[in-house]
């Protein structure tokens, strides 16, 4: 699969744009003013406990508190109390020696939030949900650095591979290699992307995770809650590391500073790969147009998505769930019914797993299908829907098509859902709905052109649409423009103008220059 990045630099912020076989598959915006992002760790202050919820909320620096349930503190959440208490007060030169702490014993699943937060400590979280509408950021005590090959979990001593790694020979070989090499203190997991790399690459991983997490400890002596204690590297970089494969094989990037930091990033993390990144200078387009991406934003986001078949799909939002429904158009494969639906319900499922990525909508969603009677047919729609879900990061799950034709999918949400405005206000109503009364048509023109007449305006055209200007001239002696001429003893003369809309006129001068008002 052929993979590019897109990246637009821009003075309000950065827009990525991530596409698979040119097609528009995910779609960033990074501000530059936003406060929060899913990884930032932050000391914050415990402000109140909710038994009832068996939940906390910390002030982090956010207008509204950030949302700590129990089920997020980690088992280990004894251990990072005291660990945030020893760094914030500790006054040796080279801090914590993290390699000897002592942690504490591990909490019980079916405990309380005021046994663990009894005193509202100062405590050290992590961003797990971006703030969405008027909710404040979800966090998470289960402390996690990510990168490359793996991620860094302070506090335990698990080492745990990927499950999309299938070759049992594969997972032993990374587990005896990271398991040799993990410090003290630390658990381990291991990414798909480490699979098939050497001991020395991993090391190399591990040790940058190992400074990251010392940097924390420095940035935590004698900080003052709420404050930010380390902050995710910006989402450029951050897609990078997650998404950067053997068959990335383009990022273009607008701006030279970003161009600078993403070569820099890629020489760290891939060295081989730095000729994939190019600096795009062309001043006659964008860099989202000369790539497609524009258009590919302004006809896939809406409440009608077509197909290339014609067939269609009509996405709604609710407060609760999202519904997707899928219409055959004028779709015609064959005079089967059955092999009708199942066409277009597979044509559809591929388009829908794009559109979950690319809006990245979140909790359940419900997709009614085209009825299909056969339940093999019903199969082969799931099996289809998980497979083109595959490449999708967020935690997902695909439930079987019911008798009636739905299929049920939730869908983990990260951050706040993409939602672009893709319709134009109409230039006659403004987006109102209404336009001014056709009666009152003949009124407005003539006191514009009064006023041009009493200003020294000679021999005028009026240009207006094609429905008008028969109104303005029936009649041979009695029209309207002849009425006007002699009214205001001016040579006036009409034209029609297929372009405008049906209240739209404009005056132009004798030398065919518009007259503005």
């Amino acid at each position: 699969m052929n993979k590019e990045l897109i990246i637009n630099a821009g003075p309000t912020g950065v827009e990525i744009a991530f596409l698979e076989d040119k097609k528009l598959v995910e779609l960033h915006n990074e501000k530059t003013d936003a406060n929060f992002a899913v990884g930032d760790l932050y000391l914050g202050k415990v402000k109140k406990l909710i038994p009832g919820l068996n939940a906390a909320f910390v002030d982090v620096g956010f207008e509204k508190d950030a949302f700590l349930h129990y089920t997020d503190l980690s088992p280990y959440v004894k251990s990072i109390l005291k660990f945030t208490q020893l760094a914030m007060h500790n006054k040796e030169p080279g801090g914590v020696d993290f390699a000897k702490f002592q942690s504490e014993p591990e909490i019980v699943k079916t405990g309380k939030i005021n046994e663990v937060l009894n005193g509202k400590p100062n405590v050290l979280v992590q961003i797990l949900k971006e703030p969405i509408a008027a909710k404040g950021p979800r966090l998470s005590c289960e402390i996690s650095l990510p990168g490359r090959f793996v991620v860094v979990t302070p506090f335990n001593e698990i080492v745990a591979v990927s499950k999309k790694i299938h070759s049992s020979e594969e997972r032993k070989r990374l587990h005896k290699i990271v398991e040799a090499i993990r410090p003290k203190n630390f658990g381990v997991i291991v990414r798909t992307a480490a699979e098939g790399k050497s001991t020395a690459e991993l090391h190399q991983d591990l040790l940058a995770l190992i400074e990251t997490w010392k940097s924390i400890q420095s940035n935590l002596k004698g900080a003052v809650a709420p404050i930010r204690i380390l902050s995710e590297e910006n989402k450029t970089t951050s897609i990078l590391r997650d998404l950067l494969s053997a068959d990335f094989n383009k990022v273009v990037v607008n701006d030279k500073n970003l161009f600078a930091v993403t070569q820099s990033y890629i020489q760290r993390i891939a060295p081989d790969k730095t000729d994939i990144v190019s600096l795009y200078q062309n001043g006659g387009l964008t860099i989202f147009d000369q790539f497609g991406v524009t258009k590919q934003v302004k006809s896939s986001f809406g409440k009608t998505v077509n197909l290339p078949s014609g067939a269609y799909l009509i996405i709604e939002h609710t407060e609760a769930l999202h519904v997707v429904d899928v219409n055959s158009g004028y779709k015609s494969v064959s005079n089967n019914q059955e092999e009708n639906a199942l066409e277009t319900n597979l044509e559809a499922a591929e388009e829908i797993a794009r559109q979950l990525r690319l809006r990245d909508l979140g909790g359940i969603i419900v997709v009614d299908f085209i009825d299909m009677k056969l339940p093999d047919n019903k199969r082969k729609v799931q099996d289809a829907m998980e497979l083109f879900m595959k490449t999708d990061r967020a935690k997902h799950s695909v439930l079987p098509v019911s008798k009636f034709g739905l299929l049920q999918i939730t869908r983990q949400r990260m951050r706040p859902e993409v939602n672009i405005n893709t319709s134009e206000n109409c230039p006659a109503c403004n987006g109102t709905g209404k336009i001014t009364s056709t009666l009152l048509l003949e009124d407005e023109i003539e006191k514009r052109l009064s006023y041009l007449v009493t200003h020294g305006h000679k021999n005028l055209t009026i240009s207006v649409h094609p429905i008008v200007y028969s109104y303005l001239t029936k009649g041979l002696f009695s029209s309207i423009i002849k009425k006007w001429r002699r009214k205001f003893k001016t040579n006036l003369k009409a034209l029609s103008n297929t372009n405008y809309h049906l209240i739209e006129f404009r005056f132009f001068n004798e030398h065919e220059e518009e007259i503005k008002f």
